[in-house]
């Protein structure tokens, strides 16, 4: 399944949006998920073949000329028009996905499968609370656009800046606190989880969505547990990226990692039965 490239548009420095198009997109079918992602292949530069690519035919070159997966959040599908909007982080000409993306330009073919996902705001919550940095916005903002009306919905969002904010929307009443990590060299694992430990504390059960760069989102996560605001089995907590690691690197350590923080345990006292 491939898509070709409609428009684009750069949302802010940090933040490029690509819509996809074309009868390459035909079988896409959208889940259910408000963070659903595709699986993208971008192909390097001089390999000696183009989308759309049979997997067989590239199983045998050089792992430099193979395209490199990298999964990107849908920010919408547009059912009649059979258009698929991805926003992609971009930071400089740093990483394939978002170097793809700067780039693009109409009529550019990208490669991917999927979708699939995993969290959508639940139905019986009586608040949601969303997490992250720029990789996470796009799926905090379909989540936002998920939850059940009039229900309180807060998003404390990590952006370089005033000028990576973006508009976000909700069907409930929204609050959103922006984070500006601009000028700090120092203490950016714990800039949410600071701003996420100075809010007002939510009654009733909490869906909570936090995802973003490793450290950031484990932070936030032991906030979040230790104190009993959330329940684990309403808590959707993953790493994007790591500080200081590029993409292979991090795909390498990122299971290992993963399954040392899952192991993390906390006081197992139900967050509802502390608040009831």
């Amino acid at each position: 399944m491939y898509g070709e490239v409609v428009s684009t548009a750069r949302l802010t420095p940090q933040l490029t949006r690509i819509v996809l198009g074309g009868s390459g997109l035909d079988d896409f079918a959208p889940t259910t998920h408000s963070d659903q992602y595709v699986n993208c292949f971008f192909v390097p530069d001089g390999a000696p073949y183009a989308v759309p690519f049979d997997d067989a035919a590239i199983r045998d070159l050089p792992r430099e000329q193979r395209p490199f997966p990298r999964r990107i959040t849908v920010r919408a599908w547009n059912e009649d028009r059979r258009e698929l909007t991805l926003d992609v982080a971009v930071h400089g000409d740093v990483g394939y996905a978002g170097r793809w993306a700067a780039r693009a330009r109409p009529g550019d073919r990208l490669q991917l499968r999927g979708p699939a996902g995993g969290y959508r705001p639940h139905a019986d919550a009586d608040s949601y609370l969303f997490v992250g940095d720029e990789s996470a916005l796009p799926a905090i903002a379909a989540s936002a656009e998920a939850v059940p009306p009039g229900r309180p919905v807060v998003i404390v969002a990590e952006v370089e800046d005033r000028a990576g904010e973006i508009e976000l929307d909700s069907p409930g009443a929204l609050r959103v606190h922006w984070v500006h990590r601009s000028g700090r060299t120092e203490g950016l694992d714990n800039l949410l989880a600071e701003t996420v430990a100075a809010l007002p504390r939510p009654s009733g059960v909490v869906s909570a969505f936090v995802h973003g760069e490793a450290d950031a989102t484990r932070a936030v996560r032991r906030v979040l547990l230790s104190r009993r605001i959330v329940e684990p089995d309403y808590l959707s907590c993953s790493p994007y990226w790591r500080r200081g690691y590029d993409d292979e690197q991090w795909r390498a350590i990122k299971g290992a990692w993963v399954r040392e923080v899952n192991a993390e345990t906390f006081d197992a006292t139900p967050a509802t039965a502390a608040r009831r």
